[in-house]
């Protein structure tokens, strides 16, 4: 993780504070008071920037598609991504002009200690110092399974239900000059309460608070003993707007070069986001994603089994120009480790080398890792329990991985990432050897077995664009005929997911903007140093966490279609959601150790076929 080691004093402290007023009348409040009194002092703002001509064209264009997301490159309002870390707003580079709807706001504060202390040095010295800590509990933890490069291991400590984490309250946007002053109205977002969704007034379907405690000098995956090693972390995590929070936008006059940030629980102490306008940017907002099979099938339309066949992704912005040159994508050290220039299109890669990320608990959205999956026939996708190990990725004589075979587990399925793993953590654990200067190109090879069950077969590609200001993900998937013309299907055993997800949290904007579940089971494996891998552990773990979740966490029936798909018991099943079990369980499978798997490797196993064929409450 990236830290800082000083944290900038607050000039100010304040007891934590709502705003009970509506929102009309509260932005009016703001716009007088920010109008007469001018914001912040000038001396504090950037230095009005001039507005940046970017010239440069790179590539054709593609014609338009359905798999466009976000902007059309139009003037119709786009997303918008704002953080801030230890009080210091993170620059944004935006089109001239354009207007934008807030859908992502991340904050962090954090401190370094030499003792454990939990997570009280926050409320004593950093950014969150006086926003109200009463109530703050720890309610996970988890070791990372990887050891660190001097063999020592980290522990994550995860904290909640802090007044601030539980508090409703708003955040104010205002766009503003070298003054301070208005350029524009302001918006404001209701982030809602920890406790319920309230899908007409919250502005956000994502809204996640909580503090981490980091110990990374441990002597073992079980023993912190004599540990010096400690950050302790507090985050905001806001995103995915709710359709009605997406109509109150904020336009950038020629005037405007910065964003107040303001804080109900903070409201004298604005965070300041400077802003400079591009006027002649070379790409368009939106992303969308390409995949062509370049391996013409046989004339009747079908691969056969024992296949290789070849594909190629375009990345492309909201107008269909393409982002990179066709044949080659960037290279891994261009885009991601710290001071790298970036891709000038946006392309991301995977970031969790630099930016740890934690299923529920830490910027999972931040990731950033591109990759593709082959899974089929789809008539026999499963979630697959084998687990992938780290060797695996780090093998040179192949880029691409099988992660499961139809002996195995009832289905076959392969994923590439983008660099191939054997550069992208190969790069992170042979650091001298050039992999993350080797070239990437954006086709892959997947090979069909020769006893490749006829059906269709899912391809799918994912990755997440970062441009000018607009964070958004994009997956594709088409299909491919192997063995048979005719179609076959995914039989889900969950669902439906849209009475929940829904109203701007569909499935096609969440996460990876993927809303075929059919297409999530390959790249979702369990891996030797990330064993939560899989979705159903992944869904119960987020569900059963998230207080705002819409119905009784034991009504199995809210999301599975029928009993027997509740019936095959193991760890990870069942301790993804429960946090203890008797202690006859105890006695024979062993103390709870993951709080996402309940145990090591073995937790995928199944533990018996006789018992729990019912769960109390199941609502079957």
């Amino acid at each position: 993780m990236v830290g800082t080691d000083t944290i900038r004093e607050r000039r100010t402290r304040t007891s934590p504070r709502l705003f009970t007023a509506g929102r009309a009348s509260l932005l009016a409040t703001l716009a007088s008071l920010t109008v007469a009194c001018g914001g912040p002092e000038s001396a504090e703002l950037a230095s009005p920037a001039a507005v940046e001509p970017e010239l440069a064209v790179q590539g054709a264009a593609l014609s338009d598609d359905a798999a466009l997301k976000g902007g059309s490159g139009s003037s119709a309002p786009v997303a918008l991504a704002l953080e801030v870390d230890n009080g210091e707003g993170v620059p944004l580079k935006v089109k001239a002009g354009q207007s934008f709807w807030v859908n992502q706001i991340d904050l962090r504060a954090s401190i370094f200690a030499t003792k454990d202390e939990g997570v009280d040095g926050l409320r004593q010295n950093s950014d969150f110092l006086a926003i109200g800590w009463g109530g703050v509990r720890l309610a996970d933890q988890e070791f990372v399974g990887l050891s660190n490069a001097d063999g020592t291991f980290t522990r994550r400590r995860f904290y909640r239900d802090a007044a601030w984490m539980k508090a409703t309250s708003l955040f104010t946007v205002e766009p503003v000059d070298s003054r301070g002053v208005l350029t524009g109205a302001p918006v404001l977002l209701n982030i809602g309460s920890d406790d319920t969704r309230r899908t007409e007034r919250d502005d956000f379907f994502i809204r996640r608070m909580r503090a981490i405690q980091w110990t990374r000098d441990c002597r073992s995956l079980t023993d912190c003993t004599g540990a010096k090693a400690y950050e302790e972390e507090a985050l905001v995590e806001l995103r995915n707007a709710y359709d009605h929070a997406k109509k109150q936008t904020l336009t950038f006059t020629s005037r405007t070069v910065g964003l107040r940030l303001r804080w109900s629980l903070r409201p004298f102490a604005p965070y300041y986001i400077p802003v400079t306008q591009v006027s002649q940017p070379a790409y368009s907002y939106g992303f969308g994603i390409d995949i062509k099979p370049l391996t013409a099938p046989r004339k009747d339309g079908t691969y056969a089994p024992g296949s290789d066949v070849t594909f190629q992704m375009t990345l492309k912005d909201g107008k269909g120009k393409r982002l990179h040159p066709a044949g080659s994508l960037p290279t891994y050290n261009e885009v991601a480790p710290p001071g790298a220039p970036g891709n000038p299109a946006g392309i991301q890669y995977y970031q969790a080398f630099f930016n740890p990320t934690t299923t529920y608990y830490r910027r999972k959205h931040q990731e950033r890792m591109m990759m593709t999956q082959l899974i089929g026939p789809a008539q026999d996708i499963q979630p697959i329990r084998t687990i992938v190990d780290l060797e695996a990725f780090l093998d040179d004589s192949q880029d691409v991985q099988t992660i499961a075979t139809p002996a195995r587990d009832g289905v076959y399925a392969q994923f590439m990432t983008f660099p191939p793993a054997n550069k992208l953590f190969g790069g992170a654990f042979f650091p001298n050897d050039g992999r993350w200067d080797a070239p990437v190109s954006d086709t892959w090879t997947y090979h069909l077995p020769a006893d490749a069950k006829p059906g269709t077969y899912l391809v799918t590609a994912k990755a997440r664009r970062v441009y000018m200001g607009e964070d958004l993900p994009a997956s594709r998937t088409i299909e491919i005929q192997v063995g048979t013309k005719t179609h076959t299907e995914a039989v889900l055993t969950t669902g439906p997911c849209n009475s929940c997800h829904s109203k701007g949290g569909e499935l096609s904007e969440v996460l990876h903007a993927n809303d075929n579940r059919a297409a999530c089971a390959s790249c979702h494996a369990p891996l030797g140093f990330e064993l939560e891998g899989p979705i159903f552990v992944r869904t119960h773990f987020i569900h059963s966490r998230s207080n705002r979740f819409d119905a009784p966490l034991e009504k199995c029936s809210s999301c599975h279609l029928k009993q027997e798909t509740t019936q095959r018991t193991s760890k990870a099943a069942c301790l993804s959601c429960h946090k203890s079990y008797p202690d006859s369980h105890v006695q024979k499978f062993g103390p709870i150790e993951s709080m996402y798997v309940g145990g090591g490797r073995e937790s995928f196993q199944q533990c018996t076929g006789s018992c729990h064929k019912t769960h109390p409450g199941a609502g079957f």
